[in-house]
């Protein structure tokens, strides 16, 4: 018997690891979440979760691979039944700061870019 992401419930499981308190286990969720997420199918699950303010909200996060992790997901998740909910100018404002922090990480400022040349084209 196979068995997929949905039958698992790993979706729900990441998302579930983005409510703790310990950064260990946002970290964990939202990287395996970002990983799920290039897969359209998983990306509607997440959605359908209520996932989007969870990922969002790792945007502040103090963990570097988090943040990261963050901005990739949110990359694959926006689209056009979404996006109102993404596109939010404090959003776009975190993202675009993370797309001028080149000096400081140059893994932010690369994701950030990717992510504002893809869905908020009007910035160009």
């Amino acid at each position: 018997m196979s068995c997929n992401i949905k039958q698992l419930n790993v979706i729900e499981l990441f998302l579930d690891c983005l409510t703790e308190p310990s950064e260990k286990l946002v970290e964990f969720g939202i990287g395996g979440i970002c990983n799920a997420c290039a897969d359209p199918a998983n990306a509607a699950l997440v959605t359908q979760n209520d996932g989007i303010p969870l990922v969002i909200q790792c945007l502040s996060s103090p963990v570097r691979n988090t943040v990261n992790y963050a901005l990739g997901a949110l990359y694959y998740l926006c689209n056009a039944s979404n996006k109102e909910e993404i596109l939010k100018p404090e959003v776009i404002d975190a993202i675009k700061s993370y797309a001028a922090a080149g000096g400081v990480s140059t893994s932010f400022s690369n994701l950030a870019q990717a992510f504002l040349d893809q869905h908020v084209p009007q910035l160009n």
